[in-house]
């Protein structure tokens, strides 16, 4: 029960077959194996019984010594039951630590051809796709000639066209079970974060999907037989449908899971978010700043709101980690850490500083706007216009009245925040460090950036404007400040009158 060595530069081929209780069908899903078509690959066979209450193990064991197989085998038995995601999470830790390139799961009840695995297999080591999948849906009423139950063809019918219009997807089948797999694929999903459970499956597409994965379809014929299905098919429904809705919540940036955290960027660090879309917030603050003012952007990311002020004539210089594109126009720009000390331009020479989602992102926000107070307060006549995402609105309640507080990509909870705000201690930050707050506003929920610009996305919007009139605090989305520096002590004494 030892594999061979690898065989020269050959493609390495692991076929996994997942045993549980499967006794009577171990010996012929074995002798179906097409070890001949796997012949030009260095193929082996992978059988992990999960516990099995029968003498599955034993039974693949025996037929293995017979040496009627022909093909390097090792055979494990969980001392503990892992569940069905739990058994494929080991198969692929197994292919991953040996070194394959491919794996190829099937069933041992053999409801799934393994016949099919060197036309299968051959996509993925040839880089045309990172899965294929076995599909019983795409032959039209196949799958029932095939012996599938009514009930088991419409149910899969309904639950795949849902998770495909949850998750963007566009497969024929959500639910077959045999599933071939790049093994460098594999290594870029958290894939062992996934369920024990039977929706392990879903969550795996959803990942290749999030990732940007090729998954290919194959027709397969049905086979129904004897063979003993453990699913409960009820709690199976209840768990795809959830998974798909989570995935989709977390496209939206409603909720955060890290095995869906597998966008080819990964997840954004630092202290800023980069402002990828030109959002209600920053025309909000650009209506605020006067034509022809001199403008310190600071943070100032992709220099979408730099742009937009050059339209109005302003002069308009940036900070932040890396430069913004050329083509915004920025006047002046100052790389600048701004964890790391204090500003490289003199908030004094500008009309309005702009702290626009920067205050949550840094590591000691009172700090920094206490330094910030110490240089502005010589100049009475400056504007400062901050915003930052309300901990407060409706949606974050919600969660908190259910258990959850999660983090994501973006967002009132983006994983980057160090500091969360409210109405109410977002404009005390501000006073406690010297600032007089002039005007408080508050910003509707971005509805753009998660459904498009599109009626139903304006519908909202126009909607959450309306729900901000009974209160700012649940309804808001983003909270817009509008302060001025109070005089210095230092600029006070510095302007007392001597009396003599």
């Amino acid at each position: 029960m030892t594999q061979s060595e690898q065989g020269g530069t050959r493609k390495r081929v692991l076929v996994f077959l997942l045993a549980y209780n499967a006794e009577r069908f171990m010996v012929d899903t074995m002798r179906r194996i097409p070890v001949a078509g796997l012949a030009e690959w260095d193929s082996h066979l992978l059988v992990i019984d999960d516990g099995s209450k029968d003498r599955t193990v034993e039974v693949a064991a025996e037929f293995y010594r017979t040496g009627e197989l022909g093909m390097p085998t090792t055979i494990l038995r969980n001392p503990v039951n892992q569940g069905y995601g739990g058994n494929v999470k080991l198969g692929m830790h197994y292919a991953i630590e040996n070194g394959f390139d491919a794996i190829c799961l099937i069933h041992g009840d053999g409801q799934y051809p393994p016949e099919k695995i060197p036309e299968f297999v051959r996509p993925l080591l040839d880089g045309e796709a990172d899965a294929v999948f076995g599909s019983r849906m795409m032959s039209g009423f196949g799958a029932l000639k095939g012996g599938m139950p009514l009930y088991k063809f419409v149910g899969n019918k309904v639950l795949t066209r849902l998770e495909n219009w949850l998750v963007g997807t566009r497969l024929s089948e959500f639910h077959s079970g045999l599933r071939l797999y790049s093994v460098h694929a594999l290594k870029r999903l958290p894939f062992y974060a996934n369920a024990n459970d039977f929706h392990f499956d879903t969550e795996i597409i959803i990942q290749l999907h999030f990732a940007g994965m090729r998954i290919r379809e194959f027709p397969i014929p049905t086979r129904y037989g004897e063979e003993v299905s453990h699913v409960n098919g009820f709690k199976y429904a209840w768990d795809i449908m959830k998974q798909a809705t989570l995935g989709q919540m977390q496209r939206l940036s409603l909720v955060y899971q890290r095995k869906y955290d597998v966008a080819p960027k990964g997840r954004e660090t630092g202290y800023q978010v980069p402002k990828m879309t030109f959002t209600q917030a920053h025309a909000m603050a650009v209506d605020l700043v006067p034509p022809n003012s001199r403008v310190l952007d600071v943070a100032a990311a992709d220099g979408l709101v730099g742009e937009e002020l050059k339209k109005k004539g302003c002069f308009v210089a940036g900070i932040d980690r890396a430069a913004p594109p050329a083509e915004r126009g920025y006047d002046a720009f100052a790389p600048c850490d701004l964890d790391a000390g204090a500003l490289p331009l003199d908030p004094t020479q500008y009309d309005v500083v702009l702290l626009l989602d920067v205050l949550g992102h840094l590591a000691q926000p009172e700090k920094f706007m206490e330094a910030l107070h110490r240089r502005a307060g010589r100049n009475p006549n400056l504007k400062l216009v901050v915003s930052s995402g309300n901990i407060g609105f409706i949606y974050n309640r919600l969660q908190l009245l259910f258990g959850h507080f999660n983090y994501g990509k973006r967002g009132i909870l983006d994983a980057s925040h160090t500091r969360l705000f409210t109405f109410a201690s977002l404009p005390r930050l501000l006073e406690e460090a010297g600032f007089k707050v002039e005007e408080v506003r508050a910003v509707p929920a971005p509805f753009e950036l998660a459904l498009g610009d599109n009626a139903v996305s304006r519908l909202l919007v126009r909607l959450d404007g309306l729900l901000l009139r009974l209160s700012k605090g649940l309804f808001g989305f983003r909270i817009l400040v509008v302060a001025s520096p109070r005089p210095s002590l230092e600029t006070i004494l510095e302007n007392a009158v001597v009396h003599e």
